[in-house]
């Protein structure tokens, strides 16, 4: 038996693997300006659009567990990016929420989407960028499939 499943070449994860890699390593210059990791980024980005929200929706729309990002909100609560405050109608639950200096970061940071385009070599007029447009909605198909199976194993 040749094993061609086996071959790295044939592998669906691995261009996934390595395209999240250089993407995450393009934008390292910027988020180490801004003192902060790409998760802590990821994070940031979720409370840019709706502040004040619980754990479990923060890991909900990262697709990550809970025990996973808890760590990351202490983390970044020390830094002085956010708080976390047991919620008053229901104990179990935590609230973050943008401290000031998290919410200043978001004008700094505003940048960083254009800068990765520009790493990318595309214009924002660029007719490539509808492939670009394309490809992530793909993407986010394949998310739609596989995150139930993620959310048997918990």
């Amino acid at each position: 038996m040749e094993y061609n499943q086996l071959k790295l070449e044939n592998q669906l994860c691995f261009p996934f693997y390595a395209v999240s890699r250089l993407i995450i390593r393009a934008y390292q210059e910027d988020l180490d300006a801004l003192g902060i990791t790409y998760p802590q980024y990821l994070v940031l980005l979720v409370l840019w659009e709706n502040d004040n929200i619980t754990v479990n929706e923060i890991a909900d729309k990262l697709i990550l567990n809970t025990n996973t990002v808890t760590p990351l909100l202490k983390r970044m609560e020390v830094t002085g990016l956010l708080t976390r405050k047991q919620s008053k109608t229901d104990q179990r639950k935590v609230i973050i929420s943008l401290t000031e200096e998290g919410k200043t970061l978001k004008e700094k940071a505003c940048e960083i989407p254009l800068r990765l385009m520009q790493k990318l070599k595309i214009e924002p007029t660029d007719p490539n960028i509808e492939e670009l447009i394309d490809l992530k909605s793909k993407l986010q198909h394949l998310i739609e499939i596989l995150e139930p199976l993620e959310k048997l194993k918990d």
